[in-house]
């Protein structure tokens, strides 16, 4: 049997012991990357009893409880297009460098501004796949795709407000997309964009 890419459990809910004895398991699956996902500081205090090199990401909560793989020559380049989609597309980078992609983070480049996406767009085609992150509309994946004739992994966000319904408004939006070569993971999957990508390109 082929080792498995990827462990991964969520922190929710979980008291400190219930939190070491869930890494011990992961760890004990022997991935080649294992997460711990939106745990607090208190989780990852607890965490690294069990994982000493586990390393938290305060904004997207992601814990990190493998050694970073060796980098490869694979750019990734995640984009955020809002400040407050920064949690997921933290999220989606840090994991895809977790598999020792090498992963970059745009920040800040939606559709509402789109002079500031096409100002990047020379650094969108130097990547090798690209991870998008947006809510509201989900407008931003869509135009990438349209400008790039590299795959997109579009993660809809549950930011928005007014009928963006926890982000099934952006996740309607993007299903429904006529852009080619556009995928879409689940409502603030960024770490299922990590793995597509390391699935895709490592």
């Amino acid at each position: 049997m082929s080792r498995p890419i990827v462990a991964v459990a969520e922190a929710a809910g979980l008291d400190p012991d219930q939190v070491r004895d869930r890494v011990k398991e992961l760890l004990a699956r022997d991935a080649e990357v294992a997460f711990l996902r939106r745990a607090s500081a208190e989780q990852f205090e607890a965490a690294r009893e069990a994982a000493p090199d586990a390393v938290h990401h305060p904004r997207s909560g992601l814990v990190v409880l493998t050694r970073p793989r060796a980098p490869l020559a694979e750019p990734v380049t995640v984009l955020s297009a809002g400040t407050a989609d920064l949690p997921v597309a933290e999220e989606a980078m840090v994991g895809t460098a977790a598999f020792g992609l090498d992963a970059t983070l745009i920040a800040d480049v939606g559709v509402a501004g789109l002079h500031r996406l096409l100002a990047v767009r020379e650094r969108l085609d130097r990547a090798r796949l690209l991870i998008v992150a947006a809510g509201m509309d989900g407008a931003l994946p869509s135009v990438t795709a349209r400008l790039t004739s590299r795959p997109v992994v579009a993660v809809p966000t549950s930011v928005g407000y007014g009928s963006s319904s926890g982000g099934l408004a952006a996740l309607a939006a993007l299903l429904t997309s006529g852009s080619p070569g556009l995928v879409v993971t689940g409502i603030d999957d960024g770490l299922g964009a990590a793995v597509l990508a390391r699935r895709m390109l490592g």
